[in-house]
């Protein structure tokens, strides 16, 4: 289940500059449905999209929605700030999340909601839409209960 996130960053630093290729991912964004590029000739998915793909080497690419969930394949806790507006957000996450529907893709994000000595590597996770301004909408994680 998508939720929506509150701002994990400042706002200000959110800043969409899309092209030709990526226009449609930030498309999809913006509808708070995660799609990942596919190649429709071998079925690779990619991201971020490409203009042909990293597999096969075919122009027939298309967006293919998933369900938005995965885990976390690798993390970082940032504790010194890369810009001045990033100090009153310490610490903060990188993390690396592999989706489950997506084979082999992974996106750069931020797991939310979560306390940093709480992200573990492999923690199932589920996007979290945050809208940092108008017309900014990206994809962010939180950690997914997994009943089993």
């Amino acid at each position: 289940m998508a939720t929506k996130a509150s701002p994990y960053l400042p706002a200000d630093i959110a800043h969409l500059n899309p092209d030709e290729i990526t226009q449609g991912y930030w498309d999809s964004c913006s509808r708070r449905e995660l799609a990942i590029q596919r190649c429709t000739a071998c079925g690779h998915f990619q991201h971020p999209p490409k203009q042909i793909c990293g597999s096969c080497r075919a122009f027939d690419l298309a967006l293919a929605p998933t369900s938005g969930r995965g885990k976390v394949f690798t993390f970082i806790v940032v504790h010194h700030p890369v810009h001045p507006a990033l100090g009153p957000h310490l610490p903060y996450n990188v993390a690396l999340v592999e989706l489950e529907d997506a084979p082999g893709v992974r996106i750069v994000t931020n797991v939310v909601d979560t306390p940093p000595e709480e992200i573990q590597i492999g923690m199932p996770v589920e996007v979290a839409w945050e809208e940092p301004h108008p017309g900014t909408v990206l994809p962010r994680f939180r950690r997914r209960e997994v009943n089993e």
